[in-house]
């Protein structure tokens, strides 16, 4: 089977997940997954929404504050990529704020095209000077 790829503008679902992050509520943003979709994020494997939401929280917790920018959105149908960046301001002012680039992978439910079944991502590098 063939992916054919469709550049467009990112979804509201995508925009309001990362607005969740970024504003630190984590509330309804989260609603774009299935209750038991799968989250790999680098070394991370976290499984269902809840532990999704919850790992996201406490990693946003450690210290900073997120700020998403979307460079690219492509669009197959049950496969979303999405590319950009995210500014990372320590709270710790003294600090620099990095820039790492992300990449994530969106793989959508076959019952469910609305919903995230899994996602694959990566960002980095994330280090603080």
């Amino acid at each position: 089977m063939q992916a054919v790829f469709t550049k467009k503008e990112p979804p509201k679902w995508l925009l309001d997940m990362w607005k969740e992050i970024d504003d630190k509520t984590f509330g309804k943003g989260f609603d774009c997954f299935t209750e038991d979709a799968v989250c790999n994020l680098g070394v991370a494997d976290w499984k269902g929404r809840e532990a999704i939401r919850a790992n996201l929280k406490a990693f946003i917790d450690t210290g900073f504050t997120a700020l998403h920018h979307v460079t690219e959105y492509w669009d197959a149908g049950t496969l979303k990529v999405f590319r950009g960046t995210v500014d990372m301001t320590p709270d710790d002012r003294s600090r620099p704020t990095v820039h790492p680039t992300m990449i994530h992978f969106f793989y959508m439910d076959e019952k469910d095209n609305t919903k995230v079944r899994r996602w694959v991502g990566a960002v980095g590098p994330v280090a603080f000077g």
